[in-house]
Parts: structure tokens; C-alpha cells; sequence
């Protein structure tokens, strides 16, 4: 029987690499088909695998099938940054799309245990999203065959009276058509499936990401991205039964469908849900069995970080099903099994899409009483918890408070606003700026998952981050309430509508002596640009000062009219527009004589506007480089050159002032890229740089910076050989929180008020603290770890260990990050400690830097 099985997997690899495919070789056997639905090749002119579809092809066929179907109703759900569509198809029967209103209405029940919803005759509902990895191609394009086939087959019309599909053919469509631009432009007609062509090899930052190299399948809990709040705005909208995530994996691999390894799954996911991934399970296994693919579960990937696909739906009585099918990466590829076509990576697809839609069709019931139950015992969760409620906010900065509420917001949680400030156990909270989520609401459980810390587990091995705690992340003042401390009479609910970050003002009369704006808001840095970018005089406080009535810290900007050549009224305005787009206040000062130091103070030092260079390309790390493009362009809209690493050597640099150096490798600089830019920081240069960056650096003597070696693996004489991957892996840091203590004092702490700050690190490079005490501004506590998974040895690593350091070279400096300050968009804390290193650094004195 094995033989056989064998056999025919091979026959399919050489059926389909050798030879054109047409829909026979896709579509299961026993259907027949409207012959009014278009077929894709109708469409696109060619046949599913041939060519790999772009977006646009995409959407054009899904529009064609909702519009010759009654079964099918096309929807756009909103734009990328590359402002294409995302599509969203509803295949049900037509009686059903007369009453989705009422469908959605009836679903919604299943939330609320105050009601009672009809289980047994409540239509099962089954997301399908395709490729949120675009250049993971064969979901996006075995999407086709499953519009095509649940919009054509005859014998399915009684099912989809039960039965509600929603299909988005490309989870992210900007990566995908990066990719199959790639892969089309290098196909040949006569194919030879080697490894080495350069169809195989994209060019960075290739087709996995979005727009700014983010990738999409860490963001469904963040929702930093346009493309995951449209999704998620689905997901809340139908709460699907089940929720399907196809991707890829490496192309000697074979056919993956979940359950993973059972130990690595969220505590906060129930066991039922196990239990239903396992029997859906064997629907997949048959299925692959029939056509004689090779496939495996339960010995990879986990179920543990709530920001994937395939684990988000976890967390709310729905499965989350996670595919990977070995890519060919192209359209025929060499492979340790042989030949491995595009068609037959699309047909593992699509056959473990039917057999999902077999299993729903089957298990309707089972999965909507378990949805039902599952938010039924919320209640009795909550009793038993002593947390009811969370309470979270910031004196100094309403931006930080207002994204988090508005990121929580998006998974239908109640947040409610204060009414009056208010006092718990000694911490202040502002009714502006802080927010209450209480616990009793049907998605007690991601509440939890978002505001919980761990540090205890029962694996070791983490497939993506194991903390995410968001107040951390956000730096904000926060606490778990063991009540509800106030009556939700003396709040009020705040929704999408009614949450706004006020417009900033200028507080005071046009004719102003100076005008002052402290450093404290998130938003500052956008504000400063634009004032610079105005041509105006702006300077910066490096300690104290005071008015009547008004105290200013140290990073407080100072700004007069410069050059510009503005009557007062004229600058008063322009200053005025700017405060409020940038949503800080602005103060008028009538006077330079003030307390502390007088406005005339040689501590008050001018600054250079940023002219910002990002490296990008060769061996930089694509997702870190585009955290901060995405930061500069999208929150702080200063503008920044994406500057490839093989254009460094001349002058290049010359008109720059700042350099980031992202994660990643740097041998390709050589010598002489490293002489560009030793030379470019000496002449007063601002270099930022992180990880692999500031190895590169050390390296060829471009400023002093020493690192602490990782502890050495256990020693002993003999050792398990089935032991070292989990030993080796469990060694890894894939994402923790830590405990650092900033100097206020210094230029990268001004803006915060206080000293405990929360770092993410997702590595094991440890840098030792400088030798110089005033060239460490940010180091971790003796007891680092606040939440999330260490292993033990990796403690002497980090424990006091340097987070932030700066070194002089010449009359310039660099400033060295241990850790990623803007980690996936969403660590809102540690911006500012990033930002200042571009708008500070040039006013760090050289004595301070070691």
C-alpha cells in the first residue's frame, strides 16, 4: 500500500512539472458544473498554474464569478497602502444572501449569553484566506478553483442552505503582486526546475510583505496595518466557525495541516478546540490520502502567539487552521521528492480546502454549540478571576492611551473613558487620556491575552514571540483592578466613532517672546520636523526651566522664526497649524527671562533638521528596516531615503546628517564602504544602528562597543542525538519583555517621566555596558525579565547589560541598540528612545560618549 501511495505522489510531480494541466487535474471527481459560471481560464486566458495571477487577475475573476452566480456577492473591504482592492466573495445559497443581516444578527448571539442562539439550525460559517505571504503563491491562486467550484458545482446547491463561505483570495495583495511580477517576467517555456535560476531568487525585500515589509500574519491582534483592520473587521463581523490560513514552507518539505504540537498551544486556547482541530483533521488526512500527498501535524509549528491567522481565532470559539505546502517557489523546482510543479502545490490546496468545507458541512453543529458554550462560560471565567477589570493611561501623553484604545477597539472589546481623574494605589490616572476595560465582556479571554504576563510555560519552543504584553509595549501606567472601582455610571463607552486624539493648540497670544513645546507627547518628533521644514529657528533644552505657572523639562523645544521672515501674526499661525495637525500644545512665552536657566542659556543648544538615509537591501533585515520606514513615513511623516548598501563609497553620504543601520549583515560594504562611512560619522554624523549593524561597526573600529558571549551549551559526555533540536531551540530569545532603567537626563530619555522602561528583544546578542558610565542611558534591571520566555543561561547575558549605548567617533557619534525600539509597529514605547537618537543625537557631547 505504501508503494502504491508513493507511486502515485510521484506520478502526480511529473504529471504536473512536464506537462499543461487544465481543470480536470484539480477538481474532484462526481461534480458536475454550471456551464453560466466562468471557468478561470475564461477569464485570464490561461489555466490555473500556468502563469501565477496577479491581484489584479485576481480580483477580475472573482468579480466575473459573483456576477454570472446568485450565489455569490462580491465585496470590496478596503484598500492596501498601494491603495488595491481587498475583495471579499460570500458564497452561500441565494436564499441566504436575501438575509445576511439576519444571519450575522443570529451569529452575534453566539456572543452574548444573555440570549439564546438556535445552534441547530444556524448556518456554519468557514473564512478562507489565501496567501498573506504574497510570494506563498499556491493559496492565492487555488482561491480560483474554490470560487469557481463553490460558485459551479451543481451537487452542493441543498449545502449551501447551511453553509456560509467567505473567501479573500489574497490576504495580502500589494506582496503578492511584488512576487508574481517577479516569478512571471522569469519563466521560460522549456523548464528545467533547477534550484540555482534566478526565478527562485527575488530580489529584496521580495513578495512576503506588505508595503512596507511588514508581515501580515504577526498583525491580526496589533492591527497596525490597513490590510489586518479590513480583515479583522470581517472576522468580527461573521465570527467564522472556522478559520482557514494557507501558506508555504521550505521546498523539500511536503503538506502541513494543524493541530501542531499540542504542548505549544496558548493556555487561554481551550482543550474542545484541540479536539476539533484534531477531527477536522482526519478530514484532511483522507482527502491527502486519495490523492497520494505526502503530509505530517503535530510534530511542528504552534498555536501560541494570538497575532497569526491560524491562532487568532483561537482565542475567540472559532479554529484557526493553519496549511503549508512545500513551495515551488516559481513554477517548477527541483526538490528533494522529486520535481515539484505550481500545479501541484495548488491542488494540495485546494483539496485540503474541500476536505475543511466537508468537515464544516458535517460538523456544523458540534462547531456552532462549541462557539455557543464557549462564550457562555465567560461568566463563570470571570468570577473565578480575580482581575475585573484593566485600567490604563499616561499623565504626559494622550497619543500612547488613544492607540491602544483605538488597537483594542478593533477586536469588538468595550472600552470606557473616565469621567474624572482618579487615584488606585497611588497612581493617577487622567480622565483625558485613560481608558477602563473590564473584564465581563464575551472576549474576556483576548482581554486577558492582552494585558496578562507569563513567565512559565510548558514548552520551551516558541514558533513566534512568547509576550506581547500591551501596556508594556505601550509604556504606559496600568494595573489590574481586583474590582471595578468605579460604577460604570461615572464612565462613558467609547466606540470608533467617538475616540479622537484632540488637535493640539498653541496656549497663549500671537507676539510671543519664544514659543515652548515639551518633548512628552508621542507625536513630538512629527511636530518638530514640520517646525524645522518651516525654516524656523528651533533648539533644543538640555535641562530645566521655568515660567509663572509652568514648568518645562529637559527636550523641550524652543522656537523662534528663524529665516523665515514671518510677520508675527503670520508665525503665530503657521506655528498654530502645525500644533494642531501634529496634535501637541504649543506654549507662548512672553519673556526669555525665566527660572532655572533664561531662554539665552548656552544649555539651550539649536538643532539641524534630519536628513534621514535608511539602508536598505543586500543583508539588511527587511522587517526591521521597514518598522522604522513605515515610523518616519506613516506616523511621523518625515521623509526618508531608502538607500541601497552597494551605493555607499564617494560623497554619498554628504547629504545626510543621520544613518540607520538596520539588523542585518553588512560584509558586502567591504573596506571601503566601512571607510565611507567611519570617515562620514567623524566629519559629525549621526549612526544608528542595531545587532548585525553594530557587529559590523566593531569590526572595522567604527566606534568601541564589546559584547558578552552567550553562555556555552550543556556539557557532558554523551547526550540524547533526538535532543538537539528542542536543547537548541529552546536556547533561543523569539521574543520577550524586559525591565531597563533610563537616565532622564540624558538626550535619549528626554520626553519621559520615568525611569522603568519595557524593551522587546527577539535575539541572543548581548552588549556589555561601555566603560564610560555616561555612555549607557539605557540598561537592563539585575532582574531583567518581565514577561515572556528566557532560558536560564541567557540570563548573565542580559542581566545589567547594555540596552543603549552611545560611542564618539571624531566630532560624530553612533548610537547602538541592543534592542528593536519600533518592533512590528506596535511597540509605541520605546519610539520616542529611537526618535531622539535622530533629532538628539547631534547634541550628545562627545565627553558622554565613549
Amino acid at each position: 500500500m505504501k508503494r502504491s501511495l508513493l507511486s502515485l505522489f510521484l506520478s502526480f510531480f511529473i504529471l504536473s512539472s512536464y506537462a499543461q494541466v487544465d481543470l480536470s487535474y484539480y477538481l474532484p471527481v462526481g461534480y458536475t458544473y454550471d456551464e453560466s459560471i466562468p471557468t478561470p481560464k475564461e477569464i485570464l486566458g490561461y489555466e490555473v498554474g500556468e502563469w501565477h495571477a496577479t491581484h489584479d487577475q485576481l480580483v477580475m475573476y472573482m468579480k466575473a464569478v459573483a456576477e454570472a452566480s446568485d450565489r455569490v456577492t462580491f465585496e470590496e473591504i478596503g484598500r492596501t497602502y498601494e491603495k488595491r482592492p481587498q475583495v471579499l466573495l460570500t458564497i452561500t445559497s441565494s436564499a441566504n444572501l436575501g438575509r445576511i443581516d439576519q444571519i450575522k444578527a443570529e451569529r452575534a448571539k453566539l456572543r452574548d449569553s444573555r440570549t439564546s442562539a438556535d445552534v441547530e439550525n444556524m448556518p456554519v460559517v468557514m473564512f478562507m484566506g489565501y496567501s498573506v505571504h504574497g510570494n506563498e503563491p499556491s493559496g492565492a491562486n487555488a482561491s480560483l478553483l474554490a470560487a469557481y467550484h463553490f460558485a459551479a458545482a451543481n451537487e452542493i446547491e441543498a449545502d449551501l442552505a447551511d453553509m456560509v463561505l467567505l473567501l479573500d483570495p489574497a490576504l495580502n495583495p500589494d506582496g503578492l503582486n511584488r512576487f508574481s511580477s517577479w516569478v512571471n517576467s522569469h519563466k521560460s517555456y522549456t523548464m528545467n526546475g533547477d534550484p540555482n535560476n534566478r526565478e527562485f531568487s527575488e530580489a529584496w525585500p521580495r513578495g512576503r510583505t506588505n508595503h512596507y515589509w511588514f508581515d501580515l500574519n504577526r498583525d491580526w491582534l496589533p492591527v497596525q496595518h490597513p490590510e489586518s483592520r479590513n480583515r479583522v473587521r470581517v472576522f468580527q463581523d461573521w465570527l467564522p466557525n472556522i478559520h482557514l490560513d494557507f501558506h508555504e514552507m521550505g521546498t523539500n518539505s511536503t503538506f502541513f495541516f494543524q493541530p501542531g504540537v499540542p504542548a505549544r498551544m496558548h493556555p487561554l486556547t481551550p482543550e474542545k478546540n484541540l479536539e476539533l482541530t484534531a477531527k477536522i483533521g482526519t478530514y484532511h488526512a483522507s482527502a491527502l490520502d486519495k490523492i497520494g500527498s505526502l503530509y505530517f501535524n503535530q510534530e511542528s509549528y504552534d498555536d501560541y502567539y494570538y497575532g497569526k491567522g491560524s491562532t487568532y481565532p483561537d482565542v475567540q470559539g472559532s479554529i484557526g487552521i493553519l496549511f503549508e505546502q512545500a513551495s515551488s517557489r516559481g513554477h517548477l523546482q527541483q526538490s528533494a521528492n522529486g520535481m515539484l510543479s505550481f500545479p501541484f502545490t495548488i491542488k494540495n490546496q485546494f483539496t485540503a480546502n474541500l476536505s475543511s468545507y466537508e468537515a464544516a458541512k458535517e460538523m456544523r453543529q458540534e462547531l456552532n454549540t462549541f462557539m455557543s458554550d464557549f462564550y457562555n462560560n465567560i461568566e463563570n471565567e470571570v468570577n473565578a478571576d480575580p482581575n475585573k477589570a484593566y485600567i490604563f493611561g499616561n499623565e504626559q501623553d494622550d497619543a500612547k492611551s488613544y492607540h491602544l484604545a483605538d488597537l483594542i477597539l478593533q477586536h469588538d472589546i468595550k472600552v470606557f473613558s473616565l469621567n474624572e481623574d482618579i487615584t488606585v494605589n497611588g497612581r493617577r490616572f487622567k480622565s483625558e487620556n485613560s481608558f477602563i476595560v473590564p473584564a465581563d465582556q464575551p472576549q474576556y479571554r483576548l482581554i486577558k491575552a492582552m494585558f496578562e504576563t507569563r513567565d512559565t510555560f510548558s514548552d520551551s519552543l516558541f514558533y513566534d514571540i512568547s509576550a506581547w504584553t500591551y501596556p508594556m509595549a505601550f509604556n504606559l501606567d496600568y494595573m489590574a483592578l481586583n474590582s471595578q472601582i468605579l460604577n460604570l455610571a461615572s464612565t462613558e463607552e467609547v466606540t470608533k466613532d467617538n475616540l479622537v486624539l484632540k488637535p493640539g493648540e498653541v496656549i497663549g497670544s500671537p507676539g510671543a517672546y519664544s514659543y515652548a513645546m515639551e518633548w512628552t507627547d508621542y507625536y513630538s518628533p512629527k511636530a518638530a520636523y514640520k517646525l524645522m521644514d518651516a525654516g524656523f529657528l528651533v533648539r533644543v533644552a538640555t535641562t530645566e526651566f521655568g515660567t509663572t505657572g509652568k514648568q518645562f523639562g529637559r527636550g523641550t523645544l524652543l522656537i523662534s522664526k528663524g529665516k523665515s521672515g514671518l510677520d508675527d501674526q503670520t508665525f503665530h499661525q503657521k506655528i498654530s497649524e502645525i500644533a494642531s495637525a501634529s496634535t501637541v500644545d504649543i506654549y507662548a512665552l512672553d519673556s526669555g527671562s525665566t527660572t532655572g536657566v533664561n531662554l539665552g542659556s548656552p544649555t539651550i543648544s539649536p538643532l539641524e533638521k534630519p536628513e534621514i538615509a535608511l539602508l536598505v537591501e543586500g543583508g539588511v533585515n527587511g522587517y526591521e528596516a521597514g518598522e522604522i520606514w513605515h515610523l518616519m513615513d506613516q506616523r511621523f511623516e518625515i521623509p526618508i531615503t531608502l538607500l541601497p548598501v552597494d551605493r555607499i563609497g564617494g560623497n554619498t553620504l554628504d547629504r545626510y546628517n543621520v544613518l540607520i543601520m538596520p539588523e542585518g549583515r553588512y560584509n558586502s560594504l567591504g573596506k571601503s564602504g566601512a571607510s565611507a562611512i567611519q570617515s562620514w560619522v567623524s566629519r559629525g554624523g549621526t549612526l544608528l544602528a542595531k545587532g548585525g549593524a553594530i557587529q559590523f561597526l566593531k569590526a572595522n573600529e567604527i566606534g568601541k562597543f564589546n559584547f558578552r558571549e552567550a553562555a556555552e551549551p550543556e556539557s557532558g559526555l554523551q547526550k540524547a542525538y533526538s535532543d538537539y533540536e528542542n536543547n537548541r531551540g529552546a536556547r533561543v530569545t523569539g521574543g520577550a519583555i524586559f525591565n531597563a532603567t533610563l537616565d532622564l537626563t540624558h538626550p535619549i530619555g528626554y520626553g519621559y517621566t520615568t525611569s522603568d522602561i519595557h524593551t522587546f528583544r527577539n535575539d541572543n546578542s548581548f552588549m556589555e555596558p561601555s566603560e564610560n558610565p555616561y555612555a549607557n542611558p539605557l540598561v537592563y534591571t539585575d532582574q531583567p525579565l518581565a514577561s515572556g520566555y528566557l532560558h536560564p543561561s541567557n540570563l548573565p547575558g542580559i542581566q545589567n547589560g547594555s540596552v543603549i549605548q552611545i560611542s564618539g567617533v571624531g566630532r560624530g557619534r553612533v548610537v547602538a541598540f541592543a534592542d528593536n525600539m519600533n518592533f512590528r509597529g506596535f511597540w509605541f514605547g520605546t519610539n520616542k528612545l529611537f526618535m531622539n537618537a535622530v533629532f538628539f543625537g547631534q547634541v550628545i557631547q562627545s565627553g558622554t560618549a565613549r
